[in-house]
């Protein structure tokens, strides 16, 4: 059984880009993903200097966990992304990219996309941290 989502955008906001101004979870059990980073089993960077393969990274690296708890991704119920980029161009790629990735789904919730100076290991580009609502 899976713990009843509700993703809601009050008409009083305005619209977004795929996200929910508002994600509720009934009930049930939810897991916390710490940050997931673009690094390879191994501990080692993938693609310095591409976004894009980092990002791939990320979303390979997030579909494990949540498979590791029993969930998918649209059993997340909220997302926020650190890019390195004061550009909002690069902001808006790096958000459509994660949409179309394997875990895309996880974006339609309540998300939020920020661009930072720096992330925790050197030529570290993007960074992805999810909550999910468990299926009981």
């Amino acid at each position: 059984m899976t713990p009843e989502i509700t993703r809601i955008n009050p008409e009083q906001l305005h619209p977004t880009p795929g996200y929910h101004h508002i994600t509720v979870v009934e009930a049930g059990r939810t897991a916390f993903l710490a940050g997931q980073c673009p690094l390879d089993r191994s501990g080692a960077l993938v693609g310095p200097g591409d976004i894009d393969a980092q990002i791939d990274q990320v979303a390979a690296n997030a579909l494990a966990a949540l498979s590791a708890v029993g969930a998918r991704p649209d059993h997340v119920v909220r997302s926020v992304i650190y890019v390195v980029s004061t550009d909002g161009g690069a902001l808006g790629a790096a958000w459509r990219r994660l949409v179309g990735s394997s875990i895309g789904p996880a974006f339609t919730t309540a998300s939020t996309l920020l661009g930072v100076v720096q992330l925790g290991f050197a030529g570290q580009l993007v960074e992805v941290d999810l909550t999910a609502a468990l299926p009981t």
